[in-house]
């Protein structure tokens, strides 16, 4: 699983952090201010007028992130690659600040129905606007069973077909969507996953996340976001398909 989709207890805003090697010495380093902790460990920084996603190990390759975003920045807001570094077991992706605030804080969390309304509408957008037939990745149902451990879980999970291809984010939980001042979806982040996939791939996951971040009842506001009505077995495939990768 991805580590920018980890439902995990270290996932969120860190209150202290150390800032690496790598980080400081950027153009700017020295002011750098950690904004997000991933669940393998992974920090994101915010320095002026970039961003730096920095990664250890090799649980994850940022340079595949890193060639999303730059075919995706043909069609839809993402952050543009300032550059990419790898030294040692250190990855950093340094992007251009996009515009926005991720809707899992302030002001969206104080407003969790209109919120989740927008993601929905901003997934919708997203989708609607990249090329399924340019795209050069995929996020297969088979390539992602593929990688489940568990050969019982294999078992269970059951495609249920496809009920349209789009481009999918691939970790379209509700942190990784930026809104405006007038509350809707100005750019997405965090695209490691990016490829093509059935649209409930990334809207069941999508609303359930919302649950996590805004609490119950509002999964309806997603959908209708997205324009469009549940779809109870794909719903449930795609969810237990992420728990299980």
């Amino acid at each position: 699983m991805d580590p920018d989709h980890v439902p995990s207890d270290l996932a969120g805003v860190p209150e202290h952090a150390e800032v690496p090697a790598i980080v400081t010495a950027l153009d700017g380093g020295e002011h750098a201010e950690a904004v997000w902790l991933n669940g393998l460990g992974g920090l994101t920084f915010r320095i002026p007028g970039r961003h730096a996603k920095w990664q250890p190990g090799s649980a994850v390759d940022l340079a595949d992130e890193a060639a999303r975003l730059e075919w995706a920045a043909e069609f839809v807001a993402v952050p543009s690659v300032v550059s990419f570094i790898r030294e040692g077991d250190e990855q950093l992706l340094v992007t251009e600040t996009v515009p926005g605030i991720s809707a899992v804080l302030e002001p969206w969390l104080s407003r969790p129905r209109e919120t989740a309304r927008a993601l929905g509408a901003g997934l919708r957008a997203f989708h609607d606007a990249l090329p399924v037939e340019e795209c050069p990745w995929t996020w297969s149902v088979a390539d992602r069973l593929a990688r489940v451990a568990d050969p019982s879980a294999r078992e269970r999970l059951v495609d249920p077909g496809v009920s349209k291809l789009v481009v999918c984010h691939g970790d379209a939980c509700a942190p990784n969507t930026l809104l405006g001042s007038d509350g809707r979806a100005t750019a997405h982040v965090d695209l490691g996953a990016l490829g093509v996939a059935d649209l409930w791939a990334d809207l069941a996951v999508l609303a359930m996340s919302v649950t996590w971040n805004f609490g119950a009842g509002l999964e309806n506001e997603v959908y209708a976001g997205y324009g469009i009505d549940p779809d109870p077995v794909r719903i449930a495939f795609y969810r237990e398909l992420w728990n299980a990768e």
